[in-house]
């Protein structure tokens, strides 16, 4: 029986009903749960984020699996879509120092309002705050397009979206956006020393790759790359001014 998750349920106030319509899931497959089978890692996450607390508060065992893989590995999460919402606004609100956003739209981030007041609150603080987003007229960016089999216009479009949802953080004197022309092998988002890698494969939309969770831990370890990474590629990128 897995008292966590069944204390954690009666303190929010939810049935196993509730549960499963928030997760689409049988009311049965609950109940499973709470009898002791784990979830499959998609639904420990979500019910994680429903009920507001960390997924190794309710499952240790199996949190410990996506935890300390290696030095300076904290996870692997098998598709960008199955990071977890608070995963993104944990590690952006935990900046106190640098935040970086180096994509091609990374339109998935600007979509979230609560993110995006996040950013902004980071960035009042005076976290420097660096927005790295493809050139939209690029032959990178249609070259993306192509390979992710949504058309060289299309991409270029998520681009456009991306900065005018973005385009609010411009007044702010920490926040700075700049158009690269890089070919990408990998987004890349960084709060301080904490990174969340996005690699990117061929013909695989972004959101269907792998994403690592990196911390640096020394001038050794796997961040260090993908942070010298970021720095060559905002030294090509050039500013983005809006035009209101």
């Amino acid at each position: 029986m897995n008292n966590n998750l069944r204390y954690a349920l009666a303190a929010a106030r939810l049935t196993t009903t509730d549960v499963a319509a928030a997760l689409a899931v049988d009311p049965k497959t609950v109940a499973r749960w709470l009898a002791g089978r784990t979830p499959y890692p998609r639904h420990r996450w979500a019910i994680a984020d429903l009920l507001h607390i960390d997924e190794a508060d309710l499952w240790p065992e199996a949190a410990q699996r996506h935890r300390a893989l290696a030095d300076g590995v904290e996870a692997i999460y098998p598709h960008r879509w199955s990071v977890p919402q608070r995963v993104w606004h944990n590690l952006f609100r935990g900046a106190n120092e640098e935040i970086g956003i180096l994509a091609y739209s990374a339109l998935f981030l600007a979509e979230d309002r609560g993110l995006i007041n996040i950013l902004a609150t980071r960035a009042n603080a005076g976290v420097k705050t660096r927005i790295l987003l493809g050139a939209p007229d690029s032959v990178e960016v249609a070259g993306r397009g192509t390979d992710e089999g949504i058309g060289a216009t299309v991409m270029a479009a998520r681009i456009q979206n991306a900065l005018t949802l973005y385009s609010p953080l411009l007044g702010l004197e920490a926040v700075e956006i700049r158009l690269h022309s890089t070919v990408l092998y990998n987004s890349i988002y960084r709060a301080d020393d904490e990174l969340l890698v996005n690699t990117h494969a061929y013909a695989t939309p972004a959101s269907d790759a792998p994403v690592m969770h990196l911390r640096r831990t020394d001038e050794h370890g796997p961040a260090v790359a993908y942070l010298t990474s970021f720095e060559r590629a905002w030294d090509t990128g050039q500013p983005y001014r809006h035009n209101a």
